[in-house]
């Protein structure tokens, strides 16, 4: 249904769904077009995006600067949780759309628009992600699907209406995958991925090499923590996006943080997709073995036992919901006491915590020591081992004691 919108911003960038998109919306609802690129470390020339935008019928466009806010903000609070979706998926995707989101409605505020639009397909996760951003920020504003509106049904089509309304693309039909790369990874959708036996293709390495072509000598790096952050690589101290990135280019180099995933999407299907994470896979090691000796078992394992619905939450687009903002300030809490250095040895794709260290570790070699302690009487154990098998040996004996009835 035609919506009643006189400007609406789109989330543009400047790929092949967006750039029809900004053609489709003037032709289908006659409204003017304002674009907005997020800058989330693409690693490709934004600058080129401003032309196009105008060219295909924009009214202006903004390409923001937001890698700082994203890595600080979104990737640093995220990996401070250890959030892996289903056990695997370090979140490189789901996190940076919040962020686009809410600068999408602070440039629709700015601008008098009645409306947002973004190009996510009304099968995946990005439409959840993008409007419950919308709509914690903006309740009321109107949302504009395209992929939930337009008859086209697949990239095929939008290659050909791109081709009729000559709109520059460089997707092509023989090559159809879609990716999104930020500052924290780079994924690999569609296209020979939807055949779930099917391997990668080689023109679907980015960030990491293939192990096959990683160094044959293992390199050895030192992740300094604060607070449950990374302030410095091998004694050097950097920013959170300069850190990120020597975290991805070391990692990179021995083909680490690769991920081949079925995972199951919010809206119920299950989607086959490829990650690349160098610098997350070792950030993320390199954070849970300094928690190993900074944090208290107990917080810990309480910890632990929220992540898999934190990672839901980033995963499903509740950033900005009320129970994330919980988890996170207990989270961050927890975090006060995670300083330290983890040494970590990268080869060939594995990435294997060989030290840790920490001036407030609660390690004691004193207590944990194989040999002769004068701080702990093993003795102690017996009654520690009687007490907690107390409901054993009770609930044993009662079954004995049915089975002679």
């Amino acid at each position: 249904m035609k919506k009643d919108i006189k400007k609406v911003v789109v989330a543009y960038s400047g790929g092949l769904d967006t750039s029809v998109i900004i053609t489709w919306l003037k032709e289908t609802h006659g409204c003017e077009v304002v674009a907005f690129t997020a800058d989330i470390g693409q690693g490709e020339e934004l600058e080129p995006l401003r032309e196009k935008a105008i060219r295909t019928g924009a009214s202006k466009i903004y390409i923001d600067d937001l890698r700082e806010e994203f890595v600080r903000d979104f990737v640093f609070p995220m990996l401070r949780a250890n959030a892996l979706y289903e056990g695997k998926y370090l979140l490189g995707t789901s996190i940076a759309r919040p962020l686009i989101a809410k600068r999408q409605i602070e440039i629709a505020q700015q601008e008098g628009a009645d409306a947002v639009c973004h190009g996510a397909t009304g099968k995946g996760n990005d439409q959840v992600r993008f409007e419950l951003t919308y709509f914690a920020l903006k309740p009321e504003v109107k949302i504009v699907a395209p992929w939930r509106e337009w008859t086209m049904k697949g990239r095929e089509e939008l290659i050909d209406y791109a081709a009729k309304h000559r709109i520059p693309v460089t997707a092509t039909k023989s090559k159809p995958f879609s990716t999104d790369r930020n500052l924290l990874h780079i994924s690999y959708e569609g296209g020979v991925l939807e055949d779930p036996w099917a391997e990668s293709t080689s023109d679907m390495y980015t960030l990491a090499v293939p192990v096959e072509q990683a160094p044959d000598r293992a390199e050895y790096v030192e992740v300094e923590y604060r607070s449950g952050d990374p302030v410095a690589i091998n004694g050097k101290q950097y920013g959170p996006v300069a850190l990120l990135a020597e975290a991805n280019r070391i990692a990179g180099i021995h083909g680490i943080g690769r991920v081949d995933l079925v995972e199951n999407r919010y809206v119920g299907m299950k989607s086959r997709g490829v990650y690349e994470t160098p610098g997350g896979t070792l950030l993320h090691a390199a954070h849970r073995a300094v928690e190993s000796i900074t944090m208290d078992r107990e917080v810990m394992h309480l910890r632990d036992s929220l992540v898999p619905r934190y990672a839901e939450l980033v995963y499903y687009g509740y950033w900005f919901a009320p129970e994330r903002t919980m988890l996170q300030t207990m989270i961050d809490d927890s975090q006060k006491n995670v300083s330290g250095t983890a040494r970590v040895k990268l080869y060939k794709g594995n990435c294997d915590v060989v030290g840790r260290r920490s001036p407030l570790s609660l390690y004691r070699p004193d207590l944990a020591t194989f040999e002769a302690d004068r701080v702990y009487n093993q003795k102690d154990a017996e009654g520690f081992i009687r007490l907690n098998a107390l409901r054993l040996r009770v609930g044993a004996k009662a079954k004995d004691g049915n089975a002679g009835r």
